[in-house]
């Protein structure tokens, strides 16, 4: 263990690995109502090629709870542009509340889900998964990964400063950067990815705050969504790509989900992580409390995108 302590005081990479195992991360803050595994889920292997089989059968909704000390950062404007929504679907229109799980929402869209992650870093991918699923349309893996670019100029790595961590990548806004089966720096964000959607057919739009989200999934719209895992706490940090921009981000809990649905109280997600070493009662469907759910998506820059349903084209 000395060795290990030495070792980690030269080597930054060691030295967060050693953190990592001397002070975890604090329980996850998801309190479920009842845990129950979505029926018929395809098992996916880790190196699975073939397209996973879409059970559409939702699970019980679990609520996820606020600490007393949640974290409520909001994130520095960063040198990259985003986007004005050109297409996001607005609030206006308000359709019946609709009931699940014995509770009602303003929206909820029953998504596709799936026994695991592709890989231990591939949560973007899969997150595309299950809207590809949803919308009827099934890609493997390796068909996914295909369909986005891949920023291989630098392996993601950190740097600790006096002005904070740096994580120097690749053009996150346009490309994926990094190593999904091993470096959990790796990752992407929703521009990137509407690229990969628009290869089948998909129109997509930024979304970017609690109107446009709220808009989207009234109009049947699933919103793909940079968040941290759990919706816990998270350290900031700084991308910083090769040509200099910089994306405000999280260190090692950077995660992607589905939004599905939304009520006064919070927002419905599917996530496929599942359970996990960190948090084995992880369930795939659960409600998050707005305030929560603001202030984890805030810490990845309010990157979200809405997915046009084919029929809607």
């Amino acid at each position: 263990m000395l060795l290990v302590l030495a070792g980690a005081m030269v080597i930054p990479a060691m030295r967060y690995r050693v953190v990592a195992l001397l002070r975890p991360e604090p329980p996850p803050r998801i309190t479920p109502l009842a845990l129950a595994r979505p029926s018929a889920a395809a098992t996916i292997e880790a190196q699975a090629t073939a397209a996973p089989t879409a059970t559409m059968t939702p699970t019980v909704v679990p609520t996820l709870t606020v600490g007393s000390n949640q974290a409520t950062l909001q994130p520095e404007p960063t040198s990259v542009p985003t986007v004005a929504p050109t297409s996001v679907p607005t609030a206006e229109s308000t359709p019946a509340k609709v009931e699940a799980h014995g509770r009602l929402f303003d929206a909820y869209i029953p998504a596709a889900t799936k026994d695991k992650q592709f890989f231990q870093y591939s949560c973007e991918f899969d997150a595309a998964w299950v809207i590809l699923a949803t919308y009827g349309i099934n890609a493997s893996s390796d068909e996914l990964v295909s369909k986005i670019r891949h920023d291989r100029s630098v392996e993601p790595y950190i740097k600790e400063t006096r002005n904070g961590l740096l994580i120097y990548g690749g053009d996150i806004t346009q490309a994926y950067s990094g190593d999904y089966t091993k470096n959990f720096l790796a990752r992407s964000t929703g521009p990137a990815f509407a690229g990969l959607f628009e290869q089948y057919g998909l129109q997509t739009a930024p979304v970017r705050d609690r109107s446009a989200l709220e808009g989207a999934l009234r109009q049947g719209s699933l919103v793909w969504m940079k968040t941290t895992v759990d919706f816990n706490k998270w350290r900031p940090a700084t991308w910083i790509m090769p040509d200099g921009q910089t994306y405000q981000t999280v260190l090692g809990n950077d995660h992607a989900v589905v939004a599905i649905g939304y009520s006064e109280r919070g927002v419905v997600i599917r996530d496929v992580l599942g359970p996990t070493s960190t948090n084995r009662q992880r369930p795939y469907e659960y409600e998050v409390d707005w305030d929560t759910f603001m202030a984890a998506w805030g810490a990845q820059s309010f990157d979200g995108l809405a997915v046009v349903p084919p029929q809607q084209q």
